[in-house]
């Protein structure tokens, strides 16, 4: 439970970053930001692993480039569950889905989340 509430917390403050360094990202306060980054969570744990299935042949075509455009979507599938969180367009998701997840890695690997098993 507390690596739950710690992933949603390190989620809620990329989304901060990135809402503050992408244009075409907004979010209306701190409670929309910690919404969006528990429904991008089950977004990421229950519809992505379906989506990099279906788009592995594209994947292996772009060789992995897809992959920012599966994020971007994620992004964006959460923005369209939360009316509180928008996304101006195509662009501003692949950008803000970079820097969510660069900033969810470096502090992850600040925290030493990304050295334990499982």
């Amino acid at each position: 439970m507390a690596g739950f509430v710690i992933r949603t917390l390190v989620t809620a403050g990329a989304l901060w970053v990135a809402v503050a360094i992408v244009p075409g990202l907004a979010v209306r306060d701190m409670g929309a930001l910690l919404i969006t980054a528990l429904v991008l969570g089950l977004v990421n744990a229950i519809v992505r692993p379906v989506a990099l299935v279906l788009s592995i042949p594209l994947t292996i075509l772009t060789f992995g480039l897809f992959l920012l455009v599966v994020n971007a979507g994620m992004l964006a599938l959460a923005a369209a569950l939360v009316p509180s969180f928008t996304i101006a367009g195509f662009w501003s998701a692949v950008f803000g889905a970079i820097v969510v997840s660069i900033v969810s890695g470096l502090i992850n690997g600040a925290l030493g989340e990304g050295s334990r098993p499982g």
